[in-house]
């Protein structure tokens, strides 16, 4: 039986170890106790934080794993990195795990590169940040997903206090300063195999907007002109061979502006989250994405097949869509999965304030806002 080292416990990988274990493969899981949710699932688990390498490098060894992967979720890629090279199992570079999921090192790793990118600074103080380039702008933490510390900023007044949130919020204590382009946001899905890149879908993404910009939908596939996704594909393989990228999921994200031009915000090495990984590329595409990324992580591959054309979605809830209420109280004939979390329903500044989702497929896009 092959035995896989899963990188997190969060409801994130629930889907990551069912699909492991139906495919008979032995599952050992490396987390924090807390909100450890597949710890019940699992074959094994060890409460070992993601970001200790070493300690489950070690644990990795004595159990002689076949494979180790992860989806939607940036902190486990440098680990998940160190152990595959370590192991020599496949995997993706301990370079390009760190210039994945540290924004400053991706901007600058695409500007040598010749990607089309915004124009960017990064800072560890609040303080004393006189920009070359003009507002508005989006300050974030260069080491977090989620939404989590990200704010426009429409003057120098109010750049201080957005730089203190986002320090705040970081891991490494930095944040990341960059135009803010105008215009729509999408996200591409992918697959990669010994540097060869796989477009799954192109997702677009519906935002709380400024200041924080927060998902609140998704959709699969983009309804954006054919010509507009031919320059998304291009710059997204651009920016995944870029990073060197060679190995498992890709998550691009891309604004286009009202000119039609297209810039690559970031590139994740893993499953997007928000279920656009773990559901929706297979609910739009027949493609089981995550059986792919197992696949991936324990040295096998297959050209990935896309069978279906359906519309897939996810709605969030949340006070800005408190109108979906009724679409959870009632059973629609494109349910796939809903769930309430909480029914105290509130304005959201990041993706943990949401307090519900509605999981849908059919024939045709479903606009329920």
């Amino acid at each position: 039986m092959k035995k896989l080292a899963i990188i997190g416990a969060s409801y994130l990988q629930l889907p990551l170890v069912k699909k492991a274990k139906a495919m008979g493969i032995e599952t050992h899981c490396f987390a924090w106790d807390e909100g450890a949710v597949c710890r019940e699932v699992a074959d094994f688990f060890y409460p070992i934080s993601i970001l200790d390498k070493e300690a489950i490098l070690l644990e990795c060894e004595k159990i002689q794993i076949d494979g180790i992967t992860t989806i939607a979720t940036d902190m486990a890629m440098p680990s998940i990195s160190h152990v595959a090279e370590r192991l020599n199992l496949t995997g993706n570079s301990y370079e390009t795990a760190l210039n994945t999921t540290d924004k400053w090192r991706m901007r600058n790793v695409f500007f040598q590169s010749g990607c089309a990118i915004p124009n960017f600074r990064v800072t560890d103080k609040p303080e004393n940040n006189q920009l070359n380039f003009d507002f508005p702008v989006i300050v974030k933490p260069i080491d977090r997903s989620g939404s989590r510390g990200v704010k426009k900023v429409n003057s120098q007044n109010e750049l201080s206090e957005a730089i203190a949130v986002a320090l705040e919020e970081s891991i490494s204590n930095r944040a990341i300063i960059e135009n803010f382009i105008e215009g729509r946001e999408v996200s591409v899905e992918s697959i990669s195999w010994k540097g060869e890149h796989y477009i799954l879908a192109i997702t677009d993404k519906v935002t709380t907007g400024a200041p924080h910009f927060v998902e609140l939908a998704h959709h699969q596939p983009s309804l954006l002109s054919s010509e507009i996704q031919e320059k998304i594909i291009t710059e997204t393989l651009k920016a995944l061979t870029s990073l060197n990228v060679e190995y498992g999921a890709g998550h691009t994200e891309i604004k286009i502006d009202e000119n039609g031009e297209v810039y690559i915000i970031e590139v994740g090495a893993r499953m997007g989250g928000d279920f656009i990984g773990s559901d929706l590329v297979e609910l739009s595409t027949g493609y089981d994405f995550i059986q792919g990324v197992i696949e991936i992580a324990l040295g096998n591959f297959s050209v990935p097949v896309l069978r279906q054309k359906n519309s897939s979605g996810v709605y969030f809830l949340c006070k800005e869509t408190a109108p979906l209420l009724s679409y959870f109280e009632t059973n629609n004939e494109f349910d796939v999965e809903k769930k309430i979390q909480n029914k105290n329903l509130k304005y959201i500044s990041n993706s943990n304030d949401r307090s519900g989702y509605l999981i849908y497929q059919s024939i045709k896009r479903q606009e329920l806002l």
